[in-house]
């Protein structure tokens, strides 16, 4: 097979697509957004291909794309045709994201994986894909309990049950709690939905995000551009409670789906190798990406869990959903990245650590190597950000917010105890 062209983008926030990887402070990075359920076989293959082309680092994204670090303008090309060959099916272009479980889940009201099919398919031969910012997002929420509330989007579609039959809600520029809310249409029209709503955004120039749209302008021209779809909705019903990744899944075949997360968002090639070869010497079928840097092993028998559990624990995965690194989220940090400050990784185990004692605070911390907040834009309740001046420190905001104070990197878990103590309330 010819490897694809190499381009690499120039644009600030494009996505470096397999094609189209981007420079960082390790060498060229891939992202590939799977769809589905992906073969252990061909996941084997991936995590020997980022050994044999980059520097064997794999991460699992807070949306649930796989990363591939340390590739370089001669082997990017060899990767690309490598993972093409697998037949591993992935998204090019708009991020349409569905529950992770879609299809699967004896709990999804709606098929969220059929309509972002359909979708995708749209924005592919509408040509509004190539007029959309790079960073735009569809997000569409089957119903499942493995929600996709906690991410942010442009467009929003969540299932919801009611009277007569399940029905979207639909809103845009934010995640479930700080989205506009639209109003509700019915399954068949939520693909129309969609795709007259990024039409509107489009009118508002080439790089407009809903969110920042809506704050300028409010939301009425996206109410005006589905007016005619909205619904009334019957009776309201309680929502259905959310559960975590990092957990055990019934699914509609009877088997289990068996849940764990990459510590920090990272881990080393052999290591994912090691593992996808364990699930299936555990009968498992394959295995889905998920938001929340997460991985779902599929189709386990429930004999099988905890030997499996015992061995991704044992290669380092993150298996509990209590563990305190769940609680520290961190970008690459330096000299990974070109643009941090601050060696944000290497820094994360020792704040987990010093987070273990106040975790049942629910405390989540935000590590970001730079001002660009690139792993965690929503609100954290402490945010660390590298600046040249030091470790800049922000109480229950943004690394957009003015912090509270700066100090040096070797303080910061000493900062951290005393926040958690209550004596920092900003």
């Amino acid at each position: 097979m010819t490897a694809p062209a190499l381009t690499l983008p120039h644009r600030r926030g494009a996505c470096p697509g397999l094609s189209a990887p981007m420079p960082t402070g390790d060498g060229l990075l891939v992202r590939l957004l799977p769809v589905g359920t992906v073969e252990l076989g061909a996941f084997r293959e991936l995590c020997a291909a980022a050994r044999r082309y980059g520097n064997g680092v794999v991460e699992i994204t807070s949306r649930g794309s796989i990363q591939i670090r340390g590739l370089s303008m001669a082997s990017a090309p060899h990767f690309a045709s490598t993972i093409a060959a697998l037949g591993i099916a992935a998204e090019d272009g708009i991020p349409v994201l569905s529950s992770p479980l879609t299809g699967l889940d004896p709990d999804e009201l709606i098929d969220a994986g059929a309509l972002a099919a359909d979708v995708r398919y749209a924005l592919a031969h509408s040509g509004l894909a190539q007029r959309l910012p790079a960073k735009i997002s569809v997000s569409i929420d089957g119903g499942s309990t493995l929600t996709l509330n906690h991410l942010t989007a442009d467009v929003r579609l969540c299932a919801e049950a009611s009277d007569s039959g399940a029905i979207f809600a639909v809103s845009i520029g934010g995640d479930g709690e700080s989205a506009s809310e639209l109003g509700f249409v019915v399954p068949r029209d939520g693909g129309a939905a969609v795709l007259r709503l990024l039409e509107t955004l489009v009118r508002h120039g080439s790089d407009a995000r809903a969110r920042d749209v809506v704050a300028k302008h409010g939301a009425s021209a996206f109410r005006a551009a589905i007016a005619d779809l909205v619904v009334n909705r019957s009776t309201e019903h309680p929502p259905r409670p959310s559960r975590d990744p990092v957990s055990v899944h019934r699914l509609r075949s009877g088997m289990l789906a068996c849940g764990m997360s990459l510590a920090f968002g990272h881990a080393d090639a052999i290591s994912l190798r090691r593992l996808a070869e364990a699930a299936a010497a555990a009968g498992a079928k394959g295995l889905r990406a998920a938001p929340g840097r997460a991985l779902l092993i599929i189709g386990l028998a429930p004999q099988s869990v905890p030997s499996l559990l015992a061995t991704a624990e044992a290669l380092g995965f993150v298996t509990r959903p209590d563990d305190p690194r769940r609680q520290v989220i961190a970008c690459a940090g330096a000299p990974i990245c070109a643009s941090a400050n601050i060696p944000a990784r290497a820094m994360a185990p020792q704040i987990a650590a010093a987070i273990a004692p106040h975790r049942d605070g629910g405390f989540k911390i935000h590590i970001s190597g730079c001002a660009k907040g690139c792993a965690h834009p929503a609100p954290a309740a402490l945010t660390v950000v590298g600046t040249p001046q030091g470790c800049a420190l922000v109480a229950g905001g943004t690394t957009r917010n003015a912090p509270f104070k700066i100090i040096a990197a070797d303080e910061l878990p000493t900062a951290f105890a005393e926040f958690a103590d209550g004596v920092h309330h900003v």
